[in-house]
This record gives C-alpha cells, structure tokens and sequence, in this order.
C-alpha cells in the first residue's frame, strides 16, 4: 500500500481508489434521476477537518445542474428573525437531485453556542426541535445523511498553519477559525451535547477520522454509496453519428483577434 513517510495514504493511491466510487456516484446520481429520489448530505465537523475536500470529491464528476453544494453565509438581518430552519429549507432536494450541506443547520449545535453567536434558550431550542424537523424530512422521502469529520488537534494546527503560509488558501483562515484554536475543548463539549440530542434512529450521525483527510474522503465515499439501495440503471448512450463531412475552423468575426497561446 502506498503511504507517505507520515503513514497517510499517498496521492497515487488515492486517485487510484476513488476513480471507481466515482463511476459509482454517477451510477448513484442516474438512479437518483431514474426514481426521483431526493438525497441530502450533511457535512459537518472541526474546523480544518475537510469538508470543502470531501464535498468536492463527491460532485467534482457529477451534474451541477443535478447535484448542488450549500454552504450559506451568516444569516441577514431578516433571516435572524425567522424559524431557524426557514433558510434551510429552500435548499432541500427537489426530485432527482443531491445537497450537499457543507455546514448546515447545526451551526445552531457548534460555532453559534460556542462563539456566543446566539443564546443557551435558542441552542437547547434547536435539540428539541432538530429531530423533529429531520425526522419530517425523512417522512417525506428525503434520503438524510449525516457526517461528521473528526480532527485531533495537533493536526488541526498543522493545517491551521499551512493555510497561513500558503497564499492560496488564506481565505480558508478567518478570524473565527484563530479565535476557535482556544476553544477546541469546548467544541468537543458541544459536539457530544448535539450528538447525544441528535443522533436518532431515523436520521444518525456517523463520525469519520479525518485525520488523514485522503482516507477520509474514501471512507465517508463508500458509506454513502453502501448506504443507499442498489443504483444499478442502465445507461442511455448518446449516439454520434458521423459528421458526414470534414471537421470546420473556427472562423473569427472581422476585427477581433484570436488570443494567442503562450509558448
């Protein structure tokens, strides 16, 4: 098996592992399609853990028209004012298509009580009333899955720190996230709140070691698909019939000049 010095599960191999799971998130996604079935995937965990990473990995190859990432920014003034779930609820799955939530409606569970973002009436609030909302979801047909990705520490600084010095992914650190680096213990306190309240039979959570975010990505990838009925829908083929002549130049419009390439 091929590994990094570091025990983590190296590029190679990962590419090699994950392209067959995504012939079979397409299978997934044409049997979504063919029985109109709704899927919603909740990412949640740490911050660092690797939800953007997992997120991408699942619909990089997908549809976009068919499978859609949420990931809202802090409510508005208005949306402060409504039913907590009211925001959420536009980005539910209609027929055939997949959510993914990076972040969700458990905000209300971690970042919020944790960073003083809203009361303890409105988080005690939102555990009563969480499964109840999940529990009319999955009533209604919606297939609900919820992740969340685990991150020890040490390796949540690590990453904490490469998103400092890499100019590309400084967008990733926000004064939150330097903010949250003292708090990793009372996020460990409200995950086990939310997940004691939350973790129901009709909508459980599942916990992924995200240390190792490539392995991670892998793991949570097959639980979905294992977790799903069989997706097995023949595929329609598009026939490309000759083009019953030789291929054309582009032509450009007069005075308009093509870009050149860069040697």
């Amino acid at each position: 098996m091929s590994k990094k010095k570091n025990g983590k599960l190296g590029k190679a191999e990962y590419y090699e592992k994950l392209g067959p799971m995504e012939v079979e998130l397409n299978d997934m996604a044409r049997w979504l399609q063919h029985t109109g079935r709704r899927l919603a995937v909740v990412i949640e965990g740490r911050d660092t853990a690797g939800k953007g990473g997992v997120i991408s990995a699942i619909a990089d190859t997908l549809n976009p028209r068919q499978c859609h990432t949420v990931a809202l920014p802090k409510p508005s003034d208005r949306e402060r004012t409504q039913w907590y779930f009211q925001r959420y609820v536009a980005h539910l799955p209609a027929a055939g298509e997949i959510v993914l939530f990076d972040r969700s409606w458990y905000n209300r569970a971690g970042v919020e009580p944790v960073m003083g973002f809203c009361t303890e009436d409105e988080t005690r609030s939102f555990l009563k009333q969480a499964p109840v909302f999940e529990r009319l979801l999955v009533d209604d047909g919606i297939l609900l899955f919820k992740y969340w990705l685990t991150v020890d520490q040490a390796q949540q600084e690590e990453r904490f720190a490469e998103r400092q010095q890499d100019p590309l992914k400084r967008w990733k650190l926000s004064p939150i996230d330097v903010k949250a680096r003292e708090k990793y213990a009372d996020y460990g306190a409200a995950r086990t709140r939310m997940l004691k309240a939350t973790h129901t039979r009709h909508a459980p959570w599942t916990l992924v070691d995200f240390n190792d975010q490539r392995r991670g990505r892998l793991t949570l990838i097959r639980d979905l698909l294992d977790r799903l009925p069989d997706h097995d829908v023949p595929e329609t083929l598009v026939d490309l019939p000759p083009l019953g002549h030789k291929p054309l130049k582009e032509r450009f419009t007069a005075g308009l000049k093509p870009i050149r390439r860069h040697p």
